[in-house]
């Protein structure tokens, strides 16, 4: 059991080092860890049930309805790994950001083949699913961001769409939050402690999360191909914002003025590769052999269990 709830940890601070990273999402690691559906799942078990028996004082049954320890030890992984690396890897983006992007497009090219395995039966309509995923993320990814606005309404709903996509494969929140013109207003709220700010994104995060996960289980449960050929697909269509020569064009400034003083690229584009190509293919090919690996070792354990 200890095992166990031990891998689960070390998958939730997989999860949380690549939501640290712009344009890379965490639901791409529970994807390639096996851990998606049971984790949407578990979201969507804060229902009216749920509510019924934590007001009664079941507090284990509604622990049980929940997934509670699931729910627990993946969030602390989370937590853990952004709380502790958050520093190293925007350290490694700014000092090393050809490797490091490298990397994460070698994970997700690789997750795309691990995705797609999970398609029962690839036929047309599945493969339209892919074609049209592929296409909307890639179309995402090449929006220019608006002049987005800080009326709380507004920054719920900002909320509510950048946790949506923080939950799919391929498209990441913190993007989502640059389209919506939200992302340097939220960064200035937390370093600034903007408490009505964080707390206006983290209701419509909130909301779009329990709402959001029920309508993914539902569409697992009844289009199951569909949908996995929609999220590869979604893998496909991201590559786009992780390549890795960019060039930035516009820029935030964290903490300005103190020893803290951070710059975040905030909007960049695609730039033809340069000498560090050979560099950056080696790395590449490591972060596949990583989801490669993952994939294997999760199959050797399923088999031995049997």
């Amino acid at each position: 059991m200890i095992k166990k709830y031990g891998f689960l940890f070390l998958k939730g601070m997989a999860m949380g080092a690549a939501d640290v990273v712009p344009g890379v999402s965490g639901g791409t690691i529970a994807f390639i860890t096996n851990i998606y559906e049971t984790l949407i799942h578990s979201l969507s078990q804060f229902d009216v049930r749920a509510i019924h028996l934590l007001l009664k004082g079941q507090f284990k049954d509604f622990w049980s309805h929940i997934n509670g320890t699931f729910l627990t030890v993946l969030f602390a992984g989370i937590f853990t790994s952004i709380l502790s690396l958050a520093a190293l890897l925007s350290h490694t983006l700014e000092t090393y950001p050809i490797q490091l992007w490298s990397f994460f497009f070698g994970l997700v090219f690789a997750s795309i083949f691990i995705v797609g395995k999970q398609v029962q039966q690839w036929k047309l309509f599945t493969l339209i699913s892919f074609a049209l995923g592929a296409a909307v993320a890639f179309w995402i990814t090449s929006l220019p961001a608006v002049a987005g606005s800080t009326s709380y309404g507004y920054l719920i709903l900002c909320g509510a769409l950048a946790i949506c996509a923080m939950i799919l494969p391929g498209i990441s929140g913190s993007f989502i939050l640059l389209l919506l013109g939200a992302y340097a207003t939220v960064l200035e709220a937390i370093a600034d402690r903007e408490w009505a700010i964080i707390a206006a994104v983290g209701i419509g995060a909130a909301g779009g999360l329990l709402s959001f996960t029920r309508i993914l289980k539902w569409v697992f449960a009844k289009y199951h191909d569909l949908t996995v050929a929609l999220l590869s697909g979604f893998l496909l269509g991201s590559l786009n914002k992780i390549w890795p020569w960019k060039e930035v064009l516009v820029t935030f400034t964290k903490h300005p003025g103190t020893p803290e003083e951070e710059i975040v690229p905030i909007v960049t584009q695609n730039l033809a590769p340069d000498g560090l190509w050979l560099v950056a293919l080696a790395i590449a090919f490591c972060g596949a052999l990583v989801v490669f690996g993952l994939e294997w070792a999760g199959t050797t354990k399923s088999k031995s269990v049997q």
